[in-house]
């Protein structure tokens, strides 16, 4: 059977790759193509160790690109979509880009696997679709109420995923993640941003008064939840995938400050992000109960692990932070 992986040269796509192959034969998978852009946030790099498997081939193409999408998706059995323009802060100086891309990519995706006979489509999300909740938590059929460009196109996204199951039977299954975290994330990002910014003995730019909370979720963690909902996700189906750890952004700061040997003084604080949402969490609860999801991976140890990964592979992101 072939599986189709969007967005894989990215930082969840290539890191939930490995993942899939220590399992693609038990599942039954024995072809897997990748399909990534490769603009400026996917590395081909970031593929090198699934590129040596025989089993995987690499193919360039955007996802708007409907005679590749219809090619790739005739008779493939699965397709898991991680590809997306991501970065809220871009999304505020550029929105253009994040509804063609998440919106009308996603369309054409879902229409060369409705036309191609794809048997499973796990769509990948996130928690800002749901907006900012002052207390609790968000379940599944709580209403969307994005409040930035990024977040607002994949809420569109997630509706037209949805919308082919409810119209056209497609099985899809949507799975709404909260903030991602480990080695290989964009250094656009905040803890490979402030990593790397401070072994540089620069400053890192903290929004706000710094209380803004994120709840925390390892990228293997993320990758074990987008496999279990793939494997035994029900078709039309939302599934939030959390990591336990809710932490404001300040104190995200302090324990980065601590782990690179810094102190405070090294904090500039800078505007607040335009609609900045005050607090994320989401209910795994459901994940949890049907497909046995739990994260596995110490928020603590986790980050340590993290950071030293930075420390140890420049070579890896001094590159992207001397871009223009």
């Amino acid at each position: 059977m072939r599986a189709v992986i969007t967005g894989a040269a990215g930082f969840i796509g290539s890191r939930f790759t490995e993942i899939f192959l220590e399992r693609a034969q038990e599942l039954g998978y024995d072809e897997i193509v990748l399909l990534d852009a490769l603009t400026y946030s996917g590395r081909r790099e970031n593929m090198t160790q699934a590129l040596g498997d025989s089993r995987v081939r690499f193919v360039e193409a955007s996802i708007l690109d409907g005679a590749v999408t219809d090619d790739l998706l005739r008779a493939a059995h699965a397709v898991v979509h991680f590809a997306a323009e991501s970065h809220v802060d871009r999304s505020i100086t550029g929105a253009r880009t994040f509804f063609e891309t998440n919106v009308l990519g996603t369309q054409q995706l879902l229409e060369s696997a409705r036309t191609g006979g794809v048997e499973r489509f796990v769509h990948v999300s996130t928690d800002e679709v749901y907006g900012s909740i002052a207390s609790g938590a968000w379940s599944e059929d709580h209403v969307l109420e994005p409040n930035s460009p990024y977040s607002a196109s994949k809420a569109g996204s997630d509706l037209a995923a949805l919308a082919y199951h409810r119209t056209f039977g497609l099985p899809v299954m949507v799975t709404r993640c909260s903030n991602n975290y480990g080695p290989r994330q964009f250094p656009e990002k905040v803890i490979p941003l402030f990593v790397t910014n401070l072994s540089d003995g620069l400053r890192v730019p903290l929004y706000g008064d710094g209380l803004n909370v994120r709840d925390w979720l390892h990228v293997d963690d993320h990758c074990r939840g987008v496999l279990a909902v793939l494997e035994s996700g029900r078709a039309g189906e939302i599934y939030n995938i959390g990591g336990g750890t809710e932490l404001t952004n300040k104190e995200l700061t302090t324990r980065l400050l601590e782990l690179c040997g810094a102190d405070e003084s090294m904090i500039e604080p800078v505007a607040d992000r335009l609609g900045h949402d005050r607090r994320y969490c989401v209910d795994w609860s459901k994940i949890k109960t049907e497909l046995g999801y739990s994260p596995q991976v110490n928020f603590d140890d986790g980050l340590k692990a993290t950071v030293e990964w930075y420390r140890e592979n420049e070579a890896w992101w001094r590159p992207l932070k001397e871009r223009p």
